[in-house]
């Protein structure tokens, strides 16, 4: 099904992905749709309004976006910038989140405060996209959860309400993995009011298992039923979830990359936390052939760790909590007192504290730590952005940090990274150092010496190419299994007149 560009848009074009449903796909999607495009000669930016994710990360003009937008930037062969996610909303309570505009958090707020803001943010959410459609030939949207919740409709800007302000051509992707799809593309469309109708062009299957020959008659009575062509059934493409945007994309079981390079594998158990945030830093570990990387919840399944991680929280203070109540906590101390390697990033090295002095986000006061590491940590009001450099492990490393939390480490301790390191306890506040090949096979042959493991990393394991094959994949994935040439047209010239309107949606209003 693939197609070809004949010319670029006389302005930059633009086309929102929309999903029945929260992971039916509309991050790999659009990585895909823009992995295609920039494979054509076109210049093309991802774009999201609104993302609520804890997996963020620093662009290198210092901003704080949603990191599936950082992975798109890479499908599209550009850098990240403020403008791909202009707002994010990080939750760190149960009914809180804490709200970042264009790269900077500005507040904290509940679901009925934070709604009083969104005309303004919408304001500046045209803005960015006006921005970006300047300077590419295309902007590939990404909308969030659901384009057809009804409750939130009146002052949407990251679905529909977006697309209506600017005019975007609307595809709906539908997970069938899940079951239901027909009536989840169906009903998606019918919910909607006439006005946000008009802009659906068509739907995407996603996640299909089988031959496709079978699904035929389905796609045909929804095309006849809602009058919207099916642009592609997309197969079901295994590791497809490149940076995972929430917690719905944590891998379940073991994740490994093949068999060892040595005599025995490496076994390592990150602690799930409720809060959890930036877990892709694991997915490098869970790239090198012979690691087995799996989340626990319980404190048997770090009996047989080699490595435990405390990896990142938003919520370091009640993520503690969660990890004493469940008597992991107990678990990671006879872990360390074992002498059995332990390492915590950001808000997981924080635990490993003697004190967390917490006035910001939790405003619990000062809490004791794990006791694990020589250091305290006090929060701070402002949060920390960086992308540092530094060595460890006879390696240089570059990293990123984004934490309110500061460590300050004992003049005497041994230090790692930006850290310190006690005996097999690691502690670092920054993210992404794994995905240094060097550093990473560096700290694993430690782990391995420490645990008592004839483990070896493989000499070749290059991540950041494993991360290329993955978005060619999913380029490829578009190329060969969409209509591009449609696509392309909803691109260059939006959604096409007179496509009907479903009961019962021709009866609603937008407010």
């Amino acid at each position: 099904m693939s197609g070809t560009v004949p010319r670029r848009p006389a302005s930059g074009g633009a086309l929102l992905v929309a999903g029945t449903t929260s992971d039916a796909g509309k991050s790999v999607v659009t990585a895909g749709i823009c992995r295609w495009l920039v494979r054509q000669g076109v210049t093309v930016a991802p774009f999201k309004a609104q993302n609520m994710s804890n997996n963020s990360m620093v662009t290198p003009d210092g901003a704080e976006i949603g990191r599936a937008q950082v992975m798109q930037a890479a499908a599209a062969r550009i850098e990240p910038e403020a403008a791909m996610n202009p707002v994010l909303l990080k939750p760190g309570g149960e009914n809180s989140s804490q709200v970042v505009v264009l790269g900077r958090a500005v507040a904290d707020v509940t679901a009925l405060s934070y709604r009083p803001m969104k005309a303004a943010l919408l304001e500046q959410v045209l803005a960015s996209l006006e921005d970006l459609r300047s300077r590419f030939d295309v902007v590939v949207c990404e909308g969030a959860g659901s384009p057809t919740e009804i409750n939130l409709r009146a002052d949407d800007i990251a679905n529909m309400g977006l697309a209506t302000a600017a005019g975007l051509p609307v595809v709906v992707v539908g997970d069938i993995d899940r079951g239901g799809v027909f009536p989840a593309l169906y009903g998606t469309v019918a919910l909607m009011p006439p006005a946000d109708q008009r802009l659906v062009a068509g739907f995407l299957v996603n996640k299909f298992r089988g031959d496709v020959r079978l699904l035929r008659p389905g796609l045909e009575q929804l095309t006849a039923l809602t009058g919207r062509p099916i642009l592609g059934v997309l197969p079901w493409l295994p590791g497809a979830a490149v940076d995972a945007e929430d917690s719905l994309g944590v891998p379940t079981g073991v994740s490994s990359a093949g068999p060892p390079h040595g005599e025995e594998v490496l076994r390592i158990a990150v602690a799930r936390l409720p809060r959890l945030s930036n877990f892709t830093d694991l997915d490098a570990l869970a790239a090198e052939p012979g690691v087995l990387v799996r989340y626990a919840t319980t404190p048997e399944e770090l009996a047989d760790a080699d490595l435990v991680v405390l990896p990142g929280t938003r919520a370091t203070v009640a993520d503690l909590g969660w990890l004493r109540a469940t008597g992991l906590a107990d678990a990671v101390a006879r872990h360390a007192a074992a002498s059995r390697p332990v390492l915590g990033v950001c808000g997981g090295s924080q635990m490993l504290a003697r004190t967390i002095t917490d006035d910001v986000e939790s405003r619990a006061g000062t809490v004791p730590g794990l006791g694990l590491l020589p250091a305290d940590v006090r929060f701070a009001r402002e949060k920390t952005l960086g992308r540092p450099v530094g060595t460890a492990l006879g390696r240089e490393v570059r990293g990123y940090e984004i934490h309110h939390g500061v460590v300050t480490v004992d003049d005497t301790a041994e230090r790692f990274l930006d850290g310190a390191r006690a005996g097999s306890v690691f502690g670092t506040t920054w993210h992404g150092t794994l995905e240094v090949d060097g550093f990473r096979r560096a700290f694993l042959a430690e782990v391995a010496r420490v645990a008592g493991r004839r483990f070896v990393a493989a000499p070749d394991t290059d991540f950041a190419a494993v991360r290329e094959r993955r978005l060619d994949a999913l380029g490829d994935l578009v190329a060969e299994h969409a209509d591009t040439g449609a696509l392309w047209r909803l691109v260059e010239h939006g959604a096409p007149a007179g496509l009907p309107v479903l009961p019962p949606g021709d009866v609603l209003s937008p407010r």
